[in-house]
């Protein structure tokens, strides 16, 4: 996996452009968008599924996650970053065309190793120093620039690439991606060398982005736990 690393950020991010095939992608688009209605959850900026369960401080109450989306479960996994755990949660976000995610961590819910497979268009990810509490305090207009003056270091993922952030970058920095519609090609992007689309273009147009988030989830509860039973 050593020659999947990315050399120009700090440790450790790990990007495998083509880790599915194009018919691969159709296949889980397919499955995305075949979801019923009542599985997705519309939030101002996207709108995403949740798959194995609702992670929370208490503990994820363990849901059955349908065979198209455990394959590739199973073959994250095989790659060995998440130890002697397995994968357990799936969290798909739909982007459209200019939509993003605020700059933010993902905390200890999960174990602290976050994989992500693209469908459909690539994105920016972007990367940030950790705000201080007078940051925090701050309004969205001065929090905004803050976050530009803490910019670390982007990652271009293409579709149909898997990335893993572990260590220093799941655990102290903040990811996130900006709300526009074309994104620059420039140095600033750690892996620009490792992504096939950056080469001898200047911009990239986002189309809609499909991504699914796989993650383990350490504390799971029984469902007859939470409803008080023994």
């Amino acid at each position: 996996m050593e020659k999947f690393k990315v050399e120009q950020a700090p440790p450790s991010i790990y990007y495998i452009p083509n880790f599915i095939t194009k018919d691969e992608e159709q296949y889980l688009l397919h499955h995305v968008n075949s979801a019923p209605k009542p599985k997705w959850t519309q939030l101002s900026n996207r709108r995403l599924q949740n798959w194995g369960g609702l992670p929370h401080p208490k503990g994820m109450v363990a849901e059955e996650i349908p065979q198209w989306l455990k394959v590739y479960m199973e073959k994250v996994a095989a790659l060995g970053f998440f130890g002697d755990k397995l994968p357990n949660h799936v969290l798909v976000n739909e982007y459209l065309a200019g939509q993003g995610i605020m700059p933010h961590e993902d905390g200890p819910l999960y174990y602290p190793v976050v994989s992500t497979i693209s469908l459909g268009s690539h994105t920016l990810l972007e990367f940030y120093r950790p705000l201080d509490s007078s940051d925090q305090s701050c309004d969205d207009q001065q929090q905004q620039t803050s976050f530009e003056d803490r910019f670390l270091t982007s990652i271009l993922l293409e579709p149909r690439s898997l990335v893993f952030v572990c260590e220093d970058m799941y655990k102290t920095y903040l990811h996130g991606i900006s709300e526009r519609t074309v994104d620059k090609i420039s140095n600033s992007i750690a892996n620009i060398e490792m992504c096939e689309m950056a080469q001898s273009v200047e911009a990239l147009t986002r189309t809609t982005r499909v991504s699914l988030t796989i993650r383990h989830v350490p504390k799971v509860l029984k469902a007859k736990f939470l409803f008080g039973k023994k």
